[in-house]
């Protein structure tokens, strides 16, 4: 079940469990717990007032129609240096409403030249919630998303509430670094129905590199 590798570290292949960052191996890069009123550093795309707001240590954005490029409310900040080691960005997603449109959904979009270009979402699909990519079917709970970035390689895991170990949902690449950015979005909501979706506990963490 297991490989060893001569750094002492495990692929768990067999059971999809997370290889990267246990969180005494991390170390903070920026972190915002969405308490009172946004960190330094964030930027709205397509902000609609009224849309978005914090409360009781979260923040809360409203899916409203729209797609990965017309999405609202869309918060923004400059990625790390993808060339100065692996790094994981966190965050704990749920529904304040449960989801009831096609593709409603929520969570971590990566931005390369101002153009999304690779998502780890919570997505209702045909009646179900998945953790896409990899759909990996999920309760509608709280769930932690974490995206490894090492180099152009990305792994996308997640811990449902109640676990323990991070999941590993799928593995790719990105294109090339360039102005790259990464957004909490959430879209595809009702028109005429209020569906807001939570954030907390956000984090970028350096990683010890595995090379």
């Amino acid at each position: 079940m297991y490989q060893v590798l001569c750094c002492g570290m495990f692929i768990l292949a067999a059971t999809g469990l997370s290889v990267y960052g246990q969180a005494e191996e991390a170390s903070p890069i920026f972190a915002d717990s969405f308490r009172e009123k946004l960190a330094e550093g964030w930027a709205w795309l397509r902000e609609l007032p009224g849309g978005w707001r914090i409360r009781e240590g979260g923040l809360e954005i409203r899916a409203l129609p729209g797609d990965a490029n017309t999405v609202k409310n869309a918060l923004l900040r400059p990625a790390p240096d993808r060339t100065a080691g692996p790094f994981a960005v966190e965050v704990t997603v749920s529904n304040v409403t449960p989801p009831t449109v096609q593709y409603e959904q929520v969570g971590i979009t990566w931005y390369v030249d101002e153009k999304p270009v690779f998502k780890l979402v919570k997505e209702l699909i045909d009646g179900k919630i998945y953790i896409i990519p990899g759909r990996k079917p999920v309760e509608n709970v709280p769930i932690r998303l974490r995206l490894v970035i090492d180099g152009d390689r990305w792994t996308a895991q997640y811990r449902p509430a109640g676990e323990k170990e991070f999941l590993v949902a799928a593995e790719g690449t990105l294109p090339p670094p360039a102005n790259d950015h990464v957004s909490l979005q959430c879209y595809h909501g009702p028109e005429n129905a209020e569906h807001w979706m939570r954030f907390e506990d956000f984090r970028i963490l350096r990683l010890p590199s595995k090379r």
